[in-house]
């Protein structure tokens, strides 16, 4: 039996997407064919597994905006996109629509760079569809992207491993941006925040919140983990309409005392709620208290609050949950 996600309200778009993860096609994820994906391109209108969707985040929302199947509230518009498109027979008929002699699509257990090169081939450079229906970049760095040959944008090297998107990625950081108390005034009398995560070269933005010093957002962002990560940059902005967005402070969130405890748990499934790790408050970090990594309902969690520096005041409230590549 399928069980199928809730996704956002229970509207007619809803239930068109479940017909549409139904479909045989669908149950298969677009690029290296693992089973059961639970991760989609809204706007490419694909679904893909954990590994892909990595990948796909690395190309940018511009690109690919990947939402979970399971997770995620849907939109109706995100809704009615994947369905336009009609799902991954549809869309692989056109990105992969003259794949050459001698590439192959990766398989669900293929490595970071060959999963990589083939999505970035497919999605970036579009070089398996039709030409008359690419629509590349012009800037300098596309337009060389652009210019190789097949041959050479699937040839592993050494150098290739210093090349953009080739990242090994060990699961996905879900971040609940919750509120924000007595943040900095720059406007007259108040202040249009946002919250702007981000990891690498990922980034990841919460809606804007109008005139208001203690906004509330309870909004989830996602950011895939590299495997040699560090710290997730989180950075406050007042929205201008015309001129820049004004700093309304920033803080590093350490993410390793998480990761860590995570990892040397295992399966957390297993384990009844409790505490396996802490992020201690010190004089070098933004913590408000120290903050306690723990096992909630067989899933890995911390609750963070800190203090935002380089600012005259204001504190940001987050929950954060570990989902490894292999959940």
């Amino acid at each position: 039996m399928n069980n199928y996600p809730s996704i956002g309200r229970q509207t007619s778009g809803n239930r068109a997407l479940r017909d549409l993860l139904a479909r045989p096609d669908n149950r298969v994820c677009a690029d290296c064919g693992a089973p059961d994906p639970k991760w989609a391109s809204s706007n490419i209108g694909v679904f893909i597994c954990l590994k892909c969707s990595g990948v796909h985040r690395g190309l940018g929302t511009h690109i690919s905006k990947v939402l979970s199947v399971t997770l995620d509230e849907w939109s109706d518009d995100q809704v009615d996109s994947m369905v336009e498109v009609g799902g991954n027979a549809s869309a692989n008929s056109i990105y992969e629509a003259y794949i050459p002699e001698g590439v192959s699509k990766p398989r669900p257990d293929a490595g970071p760079d060959e999963r990589s090169q083939f999505i970035r081939s497919k999605y970036e450079l579009q070089q398996f569809m039709k030409p008359s229906l690419r629509i590349l970049s012009t800037t300098s760095k596309h337009s060389l992207q652009a210019s190789m040959s097949i041959s050479d944008s699937f040839r592993s090297s050494a150098s290739s491993q210093q090349s953009e998107g080739m990242v090994e990625f060990i699961g996905v950081l879900k971040v609940k941006v919750l509120n924000g108390t007595n943040l900095a005034v720059r406007d007259v009398l108040s202040s249009d925040p946002y919250v702007v995560l981000k990891l690498g070269k990922q980034r990841a933005q919460t809606a804007v919140v109008k005139s208001n010093l203690n906004p509330v957002w309870n909004e989830e962002l996602m950011l895939s983990v590299p495997q040699n990560y560090g710290p997730v940059k989180l950075e406050v902005y007042d929205y201008d309409t015309f001129s820049a967005d004004d700093v309304m402070g920033e803080v590093e969130i350490d993410i390793q005392p998480m990761i860590t405890s995570a990892t040397a748990f295992g399966d957390v499934e297993k384990f009844e709620n409790m505490q396996i790790g802490r992020w201690l408050k010190s004089h070098d970090n933004g913590l408000l208290e120290d903050s306690t990594v723990n096992i909630v309902d067989g899933k890995v969690k911390q609750s963070v609050s800190l203090k935002l520096q380089k600012v005259e005041c204001g504190e940001i409230h987050l929950e954060i949950e570990w989902m490894p590549l292999d959940q």
